[in-house]
């Protein structure tokens, strides 16, 4: 902090001041003082002036989240919690958090896989992509249980604090600087559920290859069929010489689309879980941080037994609480992921998924050749490319379908 810098030693009362330290924030600019009075953790509104504004002693206080969570395209999000309205700065949010509205033993029962048209779409998907799809969709869920993780977490935070706004200054002051700790530690939750959308991202750009390369498939098994139909009905019919031409072309662009299947596979493959891991290893070491600067916090509180009447020294520990605050905030300022690069040689592929257009112009007469030769071996009467069965009629059929 700036010599001279007021910080005020608690963040409950100090919803006027922006001076204050609130809520750590963001990533790059991190327990920022200015983000203080729209920090989760300072707009409590305690449940007894909820009720006195209310005016019934019987009303029941509002349930959690019981505002939807808007886009993630918007960086602000509003929700009501047992302890009143509360703003959440800097974070990204999901309309799938609608899904876990409820808290405690019915969060269970909102996620739920229920029948919806995405399961539909399930159904259609080609064959050779179904396995990816499913693993996306579950990533999807996954998602989903981060955000609501870290918005619960961020709940526990503020309760913390507003349990420990009591007359005991130690525990009062020791609470309010915990929930701020917590309150950050469970914003990496969201953070990461950001970076695991980001690798999903990346996987789906996969998904959309192999969808591309099974009507090509099909198309060469489907003039494999005609051909093997026609020797056997026909042997000397001439549609023969003209269909082996167009299986020689259709085997030519299965080359070239299975070519490019793999170098999508393996660039987005490298590159998706390069992301997922990094984060994985961001979110520990910033949870690490924060972890073990709360322990620093929870150290200072006296827990020396007192015979009753005995009064307790006062707390004098206010101001190394404070610099605990400051040091995490320091922390994750100067944070630098402790990963080891993965290299990719993704650069030297072209906007089809092929290397450099030089390259692929050479390449061409060569894949013409290749394919001449498969069409012409003894096993591609039976055989597909690579020693593997061809698919059948009936299943081309159902996947045009």
């Amino acid at each position: 902090m700036c010599p001279g810098h007021d910080v005020a030693p608690s963040i409950r009362h100090n919803r006027d001041k922006s001076n204050t330290l609130g809520t750590l924030g963001t990533p790059g600019s991190v327990f920022s003082t200015t983000q203080l009075d729209s920090s989760p953790l300072n707009q409590r509104l305690p449940y007894r002036r909820i009720k006195d504004e209310i005016g019934s002693p019987n009303t029941t206080p509002p349930t959690h989240h019981s505002t939807p969570r808007i886009t993630r395209k918007d960086h602000t999000a509003y929700s009501t919690t047992d302890n009143g309205p509360s703003r959440n700065v800097g974070r990204s949010l999901s309309i799938r958090s609608k899904k876990g509205s409820e808290s405690g033993s019915t969060a269970g029962s909102s996620h739920k896989h229920r029948f919806a048209m995405s399961s539909l779409r399930g159904i259609q998907q080609p064959e050779l992509s179904k396995k990816l799809y499913k693993l996306i969709k579950t990533e999807n869920h996954q998602v989903s249980a981060y955000e609501t993780a870290s918005r619960e977490s961020q709940s526990v935070a503020s309760q913390l604090s507003e349990w420990g706004e009591t007359q005991d200054d130690a525990v009062s002051d020791i609470s309010d600087k915990l929930g701020v700790l917590l309150a950050e530690i469970a914003e990496q939750e969201d953070l990461f559920a950001q970076h695991l959308e980001d690798s999903r991202g990346v996987l789906k750009q996969i998904r959309n290859t192999e969808s591309s390369v099974q009507p090509t498939r099909n198309h060469k098994t489907k003039i494999q069929d005609e051909i093997q139909k026609l020797k056997y009905k026909e042997p000397t019919s001439t549609k023969l010489v003209t269909l082996e031409q167009e299986l020689v072309r259709a085997e030519a662009q299965s080359l070239v689309a299975e070519a490019q299947l793999t170098n999508v596979t393996r660039q987005k493959f490298k590159e998706a879980y390069d992301l997922h891991t990094a984060a994985i290893i961001e979110r520990a070491e910033k949870q690490i941080m924060l972890a073990q600067q709360a322990r620093r916090l929870v150290s200072l509180l006296d827990d020396t037994p007192t015979v009753p009447g005995e009064e307790r020294a006062p707390f004098e520990n206010s101001e190394a609480a404070r610099e605990v605050l400051n040091d995490a905030e320091a922390g994750l300022r100067n944070y630098s992921p402790s990963i080891e690069p993965i290299h990719s040689a993704a650069g030297r592929l072209g906007v089809n998924a092929m290397p450099g257009s030089i390259e692929q112009e050479a390449a061409q007469p060569r894949i013409m050749q290749q394919a001449e030769e498969i069409v012409q071996s003894p096993q591609q009467e039976t055989m597909g490319r690579g020693g593997q069965v061809p698919y059948s009629t009936s299943e081309t059929s159902y996947v045009a379908a």
